[in-house]
């Protein structure tokens, strides 16, 4: 069919790694042969996802009326979308309709993820078209003591999970007269059924630059580090490559955009261990060394990276670093609610209907993300429960998912917000087989420095074992509240400090799972922790694909 009347039309296929999963690259090359044989005029451009993942892979035509999209598209659907009008955005059983007008991306409040999905990751006349350096200037018109006063007046707390406000630990960085001083960025995302940093660095990477080169301007450092899991190798390449093009462009280097700003970034690789999602054991695999927590005080903010002060963020907090800057702190903090300000970007994962990145202001409930957006569980059965903040993180029943979405509600509740990711689970689920889970993991993951997590973990399983076995329940019961607190009182760190919460969320909300009733365990003996690798240090990306879990 020769369509050779039609002007090129740009077409967008996502090159984010869900979308590439189920087969996006098959139907961008399918849309390139359509091209290449003459048959149509299509300019193919590869964007991030705009979190719909259930749709992937969606593909968008630019029309007048807007950008159209249809999904889940197919390679070979693409010959008979073609014939049927896609380039003129027509109807076709896989049309969604207009992108921006579709009610579950409508009703978010997008800022840290306003772009994705939107531009070509890598396209500098995009991200500028689009926004961005607009932070990164405002930024560079002030002096770093009002840069970090502007950061702190927005409410801007720590995305990766503990909530610290961004602002007063740059403050205390600021503050130290050492002349080497360093920004790194944890993207260590490692929590089952968080996705939301591979995505941002696939889908906008500059924004992950320019909220660095922010922070860099506003502590005095000159050198940054961006510490991302071996499990995202096209978000290391993605990375790498804006990098490289960003110092072509003078946004990294020496005299940054004209400035007197100097400063630099570079990528690191971790070699997959759940424990350097913690700020100072991520410090350690940096500096070459095995992935285990160090001791507090002294803090990283005054000792952090070879014993230098140190900005440690996650990709989240700094990516809304140029937001915040370039529409003002009172525009950010005008979002939220109590002290939990601005949006969260919140995943939507495990056994649901629609699962994806939601980004809307923190006070939204449990219920409206898991049953409004989510639509339930993929399976049709019932809701049971969500657990909340990763795999440390509280299992939360259906009666309370009119909690809202902010830290200190959470924290009143007995659970946490952690990165944000929400992991659906229907009523076949078994909650002692997944509190017996907590403790395996932790078991399997800590990096063994202090006795309560390397050993009570193990400790744990055993008991949650007796007690499901029916043996001396009452007494295994007492030995396992006893068994966390000492884990949340005596670790060094939030992985053994925290594994008791979805221990305790299960025993709270679903006792009876304990009785041996629901079903027997298929008990496995529990590992010894295993050492853990130093970082990669400039090696080639490999996808080991076989972890799944993972902290941030």
């Amino acid at each position: 069919m020769n369509n050779s009347s039609h002007t090129a039309a740009t077409v967008y296929v996502p090159r984010d790694s869900a979308a590439r999963s189920v087969g996006a690259d098959e139907v961008a090359g399918a849309l390139q042969r359509a091209a290449t044989r003459g048959d149509f005029a299509i300019d193919v451009v590869r964007n991030g996802s705009r979190g719909m993942l259930w749709l992937e892979p969606m593909v968008e035509v630019v029309t007048p009326q807007g950008r159209v999209g249809y999904g889940p598209v197919t390679a070979e659907d693409v010959d008979g979308l073609l014939a049927a009008g896609l380039l003129d955005g027509a109807d076709h059983p896989l049309r969604l309709g207009l992108v921006d007008e579709l009610p579950w991306l409508a009703r978010q409040t997008r800022v840290t993820f306003a772009r994705v999905g939107v531009t070509d990751p890598l396209s500098t006349r995009d991200y500028v078209e689009h926004g961005g350096l607009a932070g990164l200037r405002a930024a560079l018109d002030m002096t770093p003591a009002d840069v970090v006063a502007e950061v702190t007046e927005s409410g801007l707390r720590g995305r990766g999970g503990a909530g610290f406000p961004a602002g007063i630990k740059w403050n205390t960085v600021l503050g130290c007269a050492d002349e080497l001083k360093f920004v790194c960025c944890n993207a260590d995302e490692g929590d089952s059924g968080t996705f939301a940093d591979r995505m941002v660095m696939e889908g906008d990477p500059f924004l992950l630059i320019e909220g660095m080169t922010i922070a860099s301007h506003a502590v005095g450092a000159s050198e940054g580090y961006l510490y991302i899991r071996s499990e995202y190798p096209d978000a290391i390449a993605t990375m790498r490559e804006a990098i490289e093009i960003a110092r072509e462009h003078g946004w990294l280097g020496k005299g940054i955009l004209g400035s007197a700003l100097d400063f630099d970034l570079h990528v690191r690789v971790g070699a997959g261990a759940y424990i350097c999602g913690e700020e100072t054991s991520m410090l350690e695999s940096l500096e070459g060394k095995r992935g285990t927590v160090r001791a507090k005080p002294p803090i990283p903010a005054i000792e952090g990276l070879f014993g230098k002060p140190t900005v440690v963020n996650n990709v989240l907090t700094l990516t809304t670093v140029p937001v915040v800057l370039a529409k003002g702190a009172k525009a950010y903090q005008d979002l939220g609610v109590g002290r939990s300000r601005g949006t969260q970007v919140f995943q939507l994962g495990g056994n649901i209907a629609r699962g994806g990145i939601v980004e809307t202001a923190f006070g939204i409930t449990l219920r409206e993300l898991v049953e409004d957006y989510g639509g339930g569980t993929r399976t049709g059965r019932p809701l049971r429960t969500a657990q909340v903040g990763g795999p440390l993180g509280a299992y939360l029943p259906t009666s309370m998912f009119d909690l809202p979405m902010d830290y200190e509600a959470f924290a009143e509740a007995g659970a946490m917000l952690g990165h944000g990711g929400i992991v659906v689970f229907d009523d076949s689920v078994d909650m002692a087989a997944q509190a017996r889970f907590a403790m395996e993991f932790c078991a399997e993951e800590s990096c063994g420095k202090c006795t309560p997590c390397r050993v009570g973990s193990v400790r744990g399983v055993e008991v949650i074992d007796k007690i499901v076995a029916g043996t001396h329940r009452d007494e295994n019961l007492a030995l396992l509240e006893d068994l966390c607190d000492l884990m949340t009182d005596g670790s060094l760190c939030a992985m053994g400090g925290l594994t008791p919460m979805p221990v305790r969320s299960a025993l709270t909300h679903f006792p009876d799972d304990f009785l041996g009733g629901r079903r027997l365990l298929d008990i496995q003996p529990v590992q010894a922790s295993r050492p853990i690798q130093p970082v990669q240090v400039s090696q080639p990306v490999q996808a080991s694909g076989v972890r799944t879990e993972g902290t941030a």
